[in-house]
């Protein structure tokens, strides 16, 4: 892991004090800012936060021990010292006990100071390491999710292998519940930028008025609301990558701007006239057909090529059923860890003959559901839901599946929602649960389809009318 700057913060009214602790900072390295007071470091947590911060506890207006409390409410991680004139042991013990990480007794001697921010330093090093390496076992557990065997699967890993090493721009297609961020996750991960930030945003579930100011940040008093300046996504992803997921989703007007953006590789924060210069590596996803929806207007021709120049399409489950068994078993091991759960051969039987509409998130919430309700040693047919379950049942018992008519994608995503949305008999959050989607793309999808209005659900789950 690369040794970055920290940011020492040094808060004292004595300005002699402050040049004092900044200077003995900054000959160790670290990058050193000031305030002169405990309500103008709060003021500038945001906008800069320290990694570990120097607080003088006699201050006017708010003590050292108040700003204290403060900080550590919002920012858990940074260390703080507090610094004093009047040192007795109560002060230094309730200290400690508020969450300082130690004390200091004016006057002090240069190397008592160096000493105690050394120490500072390294536990705050220890600790963003720490954190690091947690991320990277959580992603490279995460990434064992990429289960197959399959030659699409394989095409699949072989495409991540070849982009995990470059900034070319990937845009991912497949069908909700294929695992798209999963496979963004990682070509970034598995490649040399992998210590960098992943950003992921999820363009469906932004709010429409807000999308501008979240994805580029905004200035203080841009609009109501403002209180002071926040970087945007598109920063905290610099020298990274950010993920674009649903980007098909995104209106017109911010398809205009994002491209300005991937062109000339700056932003411009809402309220602001100044152009902040961004690195970032751009993987888009969607699982609608981008290049039927420019011809149709609904989306910027000119921002399809630029974000296309590698497409890595991936399969929907029903292509690739041999995968089934070991994404089951796979499955198995995570959620009950240890335990020898096996499935009988006509509950696999039912696994395989079922379309999976939801795809693998679908096939990762039918085994969760199973391993919940059934009896701890075997998945048996009975354990599986009413509509995977109905291929071993009596014909008589089954529910009758509507087949899709068509192959438009349209038309074949419509028919899905609607039939998943028909087996939960209206349950948004189930039907958002076995699509892989977000609440406020299951929302949208059922605007856009027309589904779920009163007269159709009275006819689709059978209420009277």
């Amino acid at each position: 892991m690369s040794q970055e700057t920290l940011h020492l913060l040094v808060v004292d009214d004595q300005e002699s004090i402050r040049k004092l602790c900044a200077t003995v900072g900054a000959s160790l390295g670290l990058r050193c800012t000031q305030a002169e007071s405990a309500e103008a470091a709060l003021a500038e947590l945001d906008s800069d936060a320290p990694d570990m911060i120097l607080a003088d506890l006699m201050m006017p207006n708010m003590s050292g021990l108040d700003f204290l409390t403060e900080v550590k409410s919002s920012m858990a991680h940074a260390e703080i010292a507090i610094m004093t004139g009047h040192g007795s042991i109560e002060s230094a013990v309730q200290a400690m006990r508020l969450g300082a990480y130690d004390y200091i007794t004016k006057p002090f001697r240069i190397e008592e100071l160096k000493l105690l921010l050394e120490r500072m330093r390294e536990k705050v090093q220890l600790v963003n390491e720490n954190t690091f390496l947690r991320e990277r076992v959580n992603t490279e557990t995460d990434l064992s999710g990429i289960v197959g065997s399959s030659v699409k699967i394989q095409d699949v890993l072989r495409m991540i292998a070849r982009l995990k090493d470059t900034r070319t721009p990937v845009l991912i297609t497949g069908e909700s519940g294929t695992g798209k961020e999963l496979v963004a996750r990682a070509i970034h991960f598995r490649g040399q930028y992998a210590k960098r930030p992943f950003v992921a945003v999820d363009c469906g579930s932004l709010v429409p008025t807000l999308i501008e100011s979240e994805l580029f940040g905004y200035e203080k008093g841009a609009f109501t609301g403002a209180a002071r300046n926040k970087e945007g996504l598109f920063e905290s992803a610099n020298g990274g990558t950010i993920f674009l997921d649903e980007i098909g989703e995104l209106p017109l007007e911010m398809q205009a701007k994002l491209l300005r953006v991937l062109q000339e590789k700056e932003v411009r924060p809402v309220g602001s006239n100044t152009r902040v210069k961004v690195d970032v590596r751009v993987i888009a996803a969607t699982n609608r057909d981008l290049e039927a929806a420019y011809k149709e207007g609904t989306f910027r021709k000119d921002l399809y090529f630029r974000l296309n120049v590698v497409t890595l399409h991936l399969p929907p489950l029903r292509e690739r059923k041999a995968d089934i068994p070991a994404l089951v078993h796979w499955f198995l091991n995570r959620f009950v860890p240890g335990q020898n759960i096996h499935i009988t051969q006509a509950a696999m039987q039912d696994l395989l003959q079922y379309e999976w509409p939801g795809n693998v998130r679908e096939l990762e919430n039918c085994i969760e559901r199973a391993v919940a309700l059934g009896s701890q040693n075997a998945i048996d047919v009975h354990d599986l839901p009413p509509a995977i379950r109905r291929f071993s049942e009596p014909p008589e018992a089954q529910i009758e599946a509507t087949p899709v008519k068509s192959s438009d994608l349209a038309e074949l995503e419509r028919e899905t929602i609607r039939r998943v949305f028909e087996q939960t008999k209206g349950d948004k959050t189930l039907t958002g649960q076995m699509l892989g989607i977000s609440r406020a793309t299951l929302y949208r999808k059922l605007k856009r389809y027309n589904i779920g209005q009163s007269s159709q659900m009275g006819a689709a789950v059978g209420v009277p009318k």
